[in-house]
């Protein structure tokens, strides 16, 4: 199937080294980030999933949910976490999803046949507490992600939720956002009685917390 942003992630059951999962209860009122990875026991793999284990207070300050799935069976990924514990120096304490039949990757568009048809490329899903999508990224097998990148793009779509603005290029969080043109002065005076800076009638930056 085709992944849009804005449409609700297709909900499945799965076993996971956690225990079996309904995905959507699993979620429940929480930010998902749900995460494919090509092979188990590969090198690119074993760092992110370090990575990921290590920033899990960053995830939990944030509300978000994180759970790994290669097409790998689950005695595979238990021998796996072992390795990933001993190289990278933490211990996965998230569920890694076993898709031996390719059922959720089939859903979420992971095997791209172009590039490889045997594996999961490296994709990234974000979902909102309302189940929605609201961010995919699609790496090639041999790119490590950029967990930094993703954990920006939640306090990016959190902040926006919750304010009703944009952030600019390259925004941190602490940063001015930028009023949306949708938005007209006279109802961001409302919204933002602090003020704002117009540098052209439809590029308007305000501090927002």
């Amino acid at each position: 199937m085709s992944i849009q942003l804005g449409q609700v992630a297709p909900d499945f059951e799965a076993e996971t080294t956690q225990g079996t999962i309904k995905f959507h209860e699993w979620l429940g009122s929480s930010w998902g980030v749900l995460f494919s990875h090509p092979k188990d026991f590969t090198p690119v793999c074993t760092t992110e999933l370090g990575e990921t284990a290590r920033l899990k207070p960053e995830f939990d300050k944030r509300n978000v949910k994180v759970i790994g799935l290669s097409v790998d069976p689950l005695t595979s990924h238990g021998l796996w976490e072992a390795d990933i514990e001993e190289t990278q120096g933490t211990a996965v304490n998230f569920p890694m999803i076993a898709d031996p039949d390719r059922k959720v990757a089939a859903l979420y568009d992971m095997v791209h046949p172009e590039a490889d048809p045997s594996i999961t490329v490296r994709t990234v899903f974000v979902i909102d507490p309302n189940k929605k999508i609201r961010l995919f990224l699609v790496y090639p097998p041999s790119t490590g992600r950029n967990f930094d990148e993703i954990i920006r793009v939640i306090d990016s779509l959190q902040l926006t939720d919750r304010t009703k603005v944009a952030t600019p290029v390259n925004w941190r969080p602490g940063e001015r956002g930028i009023i949306p043109p949708s938005i007209t002065d006279e109802k961001a005076r409302e919204l933002f009685p602090q003020g704002w800076e117009a540098k052209k009638p439809y590029l308007r930056y305000v501090e927002v917390k």
